[in-house]
């Protein structure tokens, strides 16, 4: 055995398989005061966000109430409650149409934005003559070229797609770019001294480097596609079976039913909540074996 094994000041050495110091780092995690930690840190993560909504909902009911404001101007929380149990059948529905159109534009998105940066760092060149006009419709108001995409686009669902990914791509290109660029140099020389071809140090290196940068810009672009569908919907503005809640809140506004507008924003709120609980779900369960998730 060389002495290096053997030697009483040795802070780390090998045992079986694995390191001491590995097997002590296990040890850690999985000791009963980190598991009180861990577990304390996820109760307040769900009950601090849980009692502040709490508290604010109180405080809206009573002063609703004790300055007696009338059900057209703020509704209290009840008469909100109401509604949506009262109409569910209908917002449900509009609710559907919307997160559909979400969801597509997400896709689109996802698949656009991840081959538009794969074509980024393989060539400078495709770079240089793509990525300004990708601002351009990042700092460009869809608003001002929704009327435009309904328009040419005979297709209702499809240009209301077409609008939300618009807004919804940018962060999937400009992360995914930054996270295929920001690799270890000693692993990229590695690489390169085993030879390996472009498209292996891609599929290889830069994409398993690239997925905690990937994961946030996804995170950024579920809650834009959402935003995106619905001011499209909104400069849309049709009815019909093909009806999301941006129309349902613009019917509300126009016959002063305003418990419906708040029920309909809530649905959207509520929305955007889920969409993002679930990408960073799924980037835990994705990156816990490779990356550190807090």
């Amino acid at each position: 055995m060389p002495p290096s094994a053997s030697r009483p000041g040795s802070r780390c050495r090998p045992h079986g398989c694995r390191p001491r110091c590995w097997r002590a780092s296990d040890e850690a995690r999985t000791a009963p005061g980190a598991s009180w930690r861990l577990g304390m840190n996820a109760g307040l993560r769900l009950g601090a966000p849980v009692l502040v909504a709490l508290v604010v909902i109180a405080l809206w009911h009573g002063l609703v109430r004790a300055f007696d404001v009338p059900v057209y101007l703020v509704p209290s929380p009840l008469d909100v409650a109401h509604t949506l149990v009262q109409d569910w059948d209908l917002l449900a529905g509009s609710l559907w149409i919307t997160l559909k159109i979400t969801g597509l534009a997400l896709l689109a998105a996802t698949v656009l934005g991840v081959l538009l940066a794969f074509l980024f760092v393989q060539s400078r060149v495709i770079e240089a003559s793509l990525f300004p006009y990708a601002v351009l419709l990042q700092v460009t108001p869809i608003v001002a070229i929704a009327p435009l995409i309904i328009i040419w686009v005979k297709n209702t669902l499809a240009a209301l797609t077409l609008c939300a990914t618009i807004v919804a791509i940018f962060p999937i290109i400009s992360n995914t770019v930054l996270g295929l660029r920001s690799i270890d140099p000693g692993l990229l020389d590695f690489f390169r001294l085993k030879r390996a071809s472009r498209w292996q140090i891609l599929w290889r290196l830069r994409l398993p480097s690239a997925l905690p940068a990937f994961f946030g810009g996804l995170r950024i672009a579920c809650g834009l596609a959402l935003i995106g569908a619905v001011v499209a919907e909104f400069v849309a503005g049709t009815g019909g079976s093909q009806t999301g809640l941006a129309y349902q809140i613009l019917q509300a506004g126009y016959q002063i039913n305003i418990p419906r507008l708040f029920a309909a924003l809530l649905l959207i709120t509520i929305a955007g909540v889920i969409l993002f609980a679930a990408m960073t779900l799924l980037s835990r369960l994705v990156l816990a074996r490779w990356h550190e998730v807090n």
